[in-house]
């Protein structure tokens, strides 16, 4: 064998052992975080512990009743804060009786002003909070292209940051301080999956969901040294009248087997998908665009968005129809 073989096969030999190391470096973490230690460890972080309440954001329906229902499981008051004040009372009691545990209601919208957050702190000032989870949080009703959407409804756009980034950091400010004074509590934002992979024609509504990833991110960094847990969670389709998904399936779960599957992350994952298949589909996304460029992973979601997009629009034109 000649030289020049030699420095062939030893590159191949470091080149195989560099794509090797970096698939361990990336798959062995995942499948700890996903699978081994949600799945057959199972979450060690004690919520009731954290504190007697749990404040949780969109409320009424979906993945926050859902928290909702959850933590009141574990023993926790809870403050459920929505808009309608109606579902508020009647999620309430449903909760209250069903675990016999004290809930209290604060009705407001998360579009309106900065008083909306001195009216949240005076009527919570004297509960002791351990868990927030800020869920609550404004889509698109179906995919747009972002001229579009900004020229049909401006004031949508403001409310969607004002619902989606606003109340984070604002809830977060409210509740964190007496976390870190006692040195213990959890905070638990919700992305979405749209946050971390090409997601066009939700384009602002996706960027509100990559700050709560990275606001998430660093709040940890700096918390954590104070004991507090700071957790995004990036779920995909869920079955919600957010999602319009009637009918739940194993890649569109119901709300509940999301949010039960996504508590068992806490303490392994800082961010998660929070459910396995949707991990999963991340994954496939990552992979696509670290095989076949960005560029081309970008091209397929557009071009199945585009294709959600025509049938919303489809079937918002046989309504109109209807309605005349």
């Amino acid at each position: 064998m000649d030289e020049s073989s030699q420095v062939l096969k030893i590159l191949s030999g470091l080149a195989i052992s560099i794509v090797g190391f970096q698939i361990c470096r990336k798959v062995l973490p995942w499948i700890y975080t996903n699978i081994v230690g949600p799945q057959l460890i199972g979450s060690s972080v004690n919520l009731a512990k954290m504190g007697e309440w749990a404040v949780i954001t969109g409320s009424t329906d979906g993945i926050g009743k859902a928290y909702a229902r959850e933590l009141a499981r574990k023993g926790l008051k809870l403050v459920l804060i929505s808009r309608s004040l109606d579902k508020l009372k009647a999620v309430a009691k449903e909760i209250g009786d069903e675990f016999g545990v004290e809930v209290r209601v604060i009705d407001v919208d998360f579009t309106a002003g900065f008083e909306i957050y001195e009216r949240i702190r005076k009527e919570t000032a004297c509960l002791d909070v351990g868990v927030l989870v800020n869920n609550v949080g404004i889509s698109y009703n179906y995919p747009e292209y972002f001229l579009d959407c900004y020229k049909a409804d401006p004031k949508f756009l403001c409310d969607i940051v004002a619902a989606n980034i606003h109340s984070v950091t604002h809830m977060t400010a409210i509740f964190m301080p007496e976390m870190v004074a006692r040195r213990k509590g959890v905070v638990i934002n919700l992305s979405s999956t749209a946050g971390v992979i090409p997601n066009p024609l939700l384009s602002v509504y996706s960027s509100t969901k990559a700050f709560v990833n990275k606001f998430s991110d660093d709040l940890q960094t700096e918390y954590k040294a104070h004991g507090i847990l700071v957790q995004s969670v990036q779920p995909g389709f869920v079955a919600t009248n957010m999602s319009k998904i009637r009918k739940p399936s194993v890649f569109a779960p119901s709300p509940e087997t999301y949010v039960k599957s996504a508590l068992s992350t806490l303490g392994f994952a800082g961010q998660t998908a929070g459910y396995l298949p949707h991990a999963l589909l991340q994954l496939v996304i990552h992979f696509t665009e670290a095989l076949l460029g960005a560029q081309f992973a970008r091209n397929l979601v557009l071009k199945n968005i585009l294709g959600t997009r025509k049938r919303a629009r489809e079937r918002q034109a046989r309504e109109q129809q209807k309605k005349q």
